[in-house]
């Protein structure tokens, strides 16, 4: 164990062999505006006032007062929002208090949902508080998609948006759908 005299070991040779095959999933470039890691976090005691816009993901657990867009959002237990959410998938477990507009949106048992929900796939898990209208879109992210129909925008009128803006979109869903009203 201890003794001076070394022993010699052969000397292992390497000899190159073809590299082993590569997956797709691991060569597929990455979407643009998507960016891999974490999301951006709002924290359980952080208020926000103002509009939020990232191209990566967002879970917020405070408070915002105002619109979010992103490219996939969780609003947690504990988060409020109030205001617009534009975003690729959406899972609510908390308040949001204005209108949701994704790909995807998953309403959780734990949610409170007071606004109207322009989709193309929509989830509801059973305990959900929903209060609104929900259409389907095969685009809902463009802005054209954002819903002009006048039973569409009734749950304006409910105080979720200032009397005056609610009124001038009545005023404009009644020219454009005289006969909705």
């Amino acid at each position: 164990m201890f003794s001076s005299k070394k022993e010699e070991t052969p000397m292992a040779t390497i000899t190159p062999t073809s590299p082993a095959p590569v997956s797709s999933a691991a060569v597929q470039p990455k979407k643009p505006g998507v960016r891999n890691g974490a999301p951006s976090i709002i924290s359980t005691d952080l208020t926000v006032t103002g509009t939020l816009a990232s191209a990566g993901d967002m879970q917020i657990d405070g408070n915002i007062d105002g619109d979010v867009r992103c490219a996939n959002l969780v609003v947690g237990e504990s988060a409020t929002v109030k205001g617009e959410i534009v975003a690729e998938e959406v899972i609510v477990r908390g308040r949001v208090e204005g209108s949701i507009r994704a790909r995807k949106v998953q309403l959780c048992a734990t949610c409170k949902v007071d606004g109207n929900i322009l989709h193309e796939t929509f989830a509801v898990e059973s305990g959900a508080r929903f209060d609104g209208n929900c259409r389907h879109s095969d685009d809902p992210l463009s802005d054209d998609a954002a819903p002009k129909h006048a039973s569409f925008q009734r749950k304006a009128n409910s105080g979720a948006i200032p009397a005056d803006v609610a009124a001038k979109i009545e005023e404009r869903a009644s020219s454009t759908y005289p006969s909705a009203n």
